[in-house]
């Protein structure tokens, strides 16, 4: 069999696809010209193989994470300006960028207004967890309490929930900007709830904690929630103008300039053209 392998190009890649390796079978070809060439031994050779394969799956693994979480846009960390937040907490960033957080299942809760920069940094470090081996899903919280409400109707609640406690990290984007019904507010305490110690949950919200009550209406369950959630959570406050106030500042500034420089130009034309009439004779 061997011998028939080694002769049979053909046959060697018919079993490396049975045995799902594709990383063996787009490499074996011109590994084996450099084995032989550099006189390498059988297993080192096989070792190189090896290592293609692993390197194949590894990254194939970290895409279908980042695809399976759901992230709206792909933000990377590096991408953030700190300067623009210089009270944020650039340290402490970083230091959750490592992810030591999701398998002690704490919580990371971000509040500030809208547009300074929260829902970029939730998904650099959701994209991050993913890189680093951990299921992620991202949600924007109006549209989780609708998914958990059409669950409900569904009577797949408890599928809901059970696949949920399967993701190592859920991400809750824009908590704050549209109020909760009743029964909405109840099964996102029940999501909370749920998750509480076996989940990394990360929040964003626009709303400090006092005003929470706002989206849930019910002080009671409000408090219940916020002493599950904050309790081993990590707090980042993000204090400054919005980004898009920052743009349409910048732009402001480089209309005037452009107008100013428009409003010279016709006055020192009308000089130097002033300066030709006098020197004509």
């Amino acid at each position: 069999m061997t011998d028939i392998a080694v002769a049979n190009p053909m046959l060697l890649d018919s079993y490396l696809k049975q045995l799902r390796l594709p990383g063996f079978l787009h490499h074996w070809r011109s590994f084996a010209v450099d084995a032989a060439n550099s006189n390498l031994s059988y297993d080192r050779f096989l070792l190189a193989l090896a290592e293609q394969e692993v390197a194949r799956r590894e990254q194939n693994g970290r895409e279908q994470r980042i695809k399976s979480a759901h992230f709206p846009v792909i933000k990377e960390l590096a991408d953030f300006d700190f300067t623009a937040i210089p009270k944020l907490n650039r340290s402490k960033v970083l230091q959750l960028a490592e992810s030591g957080y999701i398998p002690r299942a704490e919580s990371v809760i971000m509040i500030g207004v809208p547009g300074v920069g929260k829902t970029h940094v939730a998904i650099s470090l959701g994209i991050q967890a993913c890189r680093q081996g951990y299921r992620v899903r991202f949600y924007n919280a109006a549209a989780l309490v609708n998914e958990l409400i059409q669950a409900q109707d569904d009577h797949r609640l408890s599928r809901f929930l059970a696949s949920a406690q399967k993701q190592q990290l859920i991400i809750i984007d824009e908590l704050g900007f549209i109020p909760f019904s009743l029964a909405g507010s109840h099964l996102m305490f029940q999501f909370f709830s749920n998750l509480y110690e076996r989940v990394a949950m990360m929040v964003t919200s626009n709303l400090s904690f006092a005003d929470w009550t706002q989206v849930f209406g019910d002080e009671r369950l409000t408090a219940a929630l916020l002493d599950r959630l904050t309790h081993k959570a990590h707090i980042l406050e993000f204090a400054g103008d919005s980004y898009r106030f920052r743009q349409r500042m910048r732009k402001q500034k480089h209309d005037a300039r452009n107008d100013t420089h428009d409003a010279k130009e016709p006055k020192d034309m009308a000089k130097e053209g002033g300066n030709i009439d006098a020197a004509d004779p």
